[in-house]
């Protein structure tokens, strides 16, 4: 059964990401504009470290993705609040020790937030998405991210990192497997019913997760299909075959948005305020949150487009990347950029 830190958890998330496609506070119920009024207060009581804190998401040992980095100082910073997000616990009894850790100690008792790429089903395995995709039934694709939803939610899990909504057109590139294939307009329908099917009809309902589009944008286009490469496309091939899967996830309330590991005509997406600013936010309307993909803000240096973690963040943060998962230059650099003046506290306090 779910503790009360865990419900706590899923509660403060879940009603602020429930209006999270609404335009203004007084299109809000009463029940989430109290929410909003609560959350302002909060942040008002912040520190810099704290709330940079917030924008950090690390990794446990439950499950391997991506290169695991440790984190020898982790337990300290759960207990000093500068923890926002773990992913890769497993199990509820994992999960409320650490919630316990935090909520026992740290200064403001913000929950944490447990992620996990729950792809093709939580306890009960389903085929591969692009299986799933195969048999053109949105109704079943729908029920078995639902189920898969109830699962994980009972195991403390709050947010999936799925679906992949990237077209995939070179069988060379090996994820394809977790996406819908090559067609746009199916791979929208997809992506819009697997939405529908982790979130359930609220997210308040304590068997939803948030659900989270990924990855943004055209990452399935890589040169040669070679993992973590370049994206060179023009904006018509951009805007005709790749976005429009993300464009119904939006459509459908997804919660939250995942940067991409590629560099997408020379500018790496996790820094890309083209595709953050004026396209998801601006054009679309988007109001959750943004993560970055498993270490894609130390990858801008890699790209090299960042001399140093200190601009990486800095590129990543401006362009309006909320959460760094897995990496190390928000926890590392971002309040040494917000004293030096390069990130504006004001930036850091919508991400938070």
């Amino acid at each position: 059964m779910k503790t009360v830190f865990l419900l706590f958890t899923c509660s403060t998330l879940i009603i602020g990401l429930s209006s999270c496609n609404n335009n203004s506070k007084e299109t809000l119920s009463a029940e989430d504009n109290a929410v909003e009024i609560k959350v302002d207060s909060v942040l008002s009581k912040m520190t810099i470290e704290e709330k940079v804190g917030q924008m950090n998401q690390f990794s446990g040992d439950g499950a391997i993705t991506g290169a695991i980095k440790a984190q020898p100082d982790l337990i300290d910073d759960i207990k000093n609040g500068n923890v926002g997000s773990m992913f890769n616990i497993l199990g509820a009894e994992n999960t409320r020790e650490i919630q316990k850790l935090n909520m026992n100690n740290s200064r403001l008792k913000i929950p944490i937030i447990f992620g996990l790429d729950v792809i093709h089903g939580y306890s009960t395995i389903f085929p591969i998405p692009l299986g799933e995709s195969a048999s053109w039934d949105l109704e079943a694709m729908e029920k078995s991210a639902r189920i898969a939803a109830i699962e994980a939610s009972a195991g403390g899990i709050n947010w999936t990192f799925a679906p992949m909504v990237d077209v995939g057109r070179d069988p060379r590139w090996g994820r394809v497997a977790e996406g819908a294939g090559e067609d746009t307009y199916l791979g929208s329908l997809i992506a819009a019913a697997r939405v529908r099917g982790f979130q359930g009809k609220s997210l308040k309902d304590e068997e939803s997760i948030v659900a989270c589009a990924k990855h943004y944008a055209a990452y399935g286009a890589v040169m040669g299909g070679r993992e973590y490469n370049t994206v060179d496309i023009s904006d018509r091939t951009l805007h005709e075959v790749h976005l429009p899967p993300f464009k119904a996830c939006v459509d459908a309330g997804v919660g939250t948005f995942m940067t991409a590991f590629n560099e997408l005509n020379g500018s790496p997406t996790t820094g890309n305020s083209y595709l953050l600013k004026d396209i998801l936010r601006e054009q679309w309307g988007f109001r959750g949150f943004v993560v970055s993909d498993y270490s894609s803000i130390y990858d801008i240096i890699s790209h090299g487009v960042a001399k140093d973690r200190g601009e990486a963040a800095t590129i990543a943060a401006n362009a309006g990347n909320d959460m760094d998962m897995g990496s190390v230059p928000y926890k590392d650099s971002l309040v040494s950029m917000v004293k030096a003046g390069k990130v504006k506290e004001s930036t850091i306090d919508l991400a938070v």
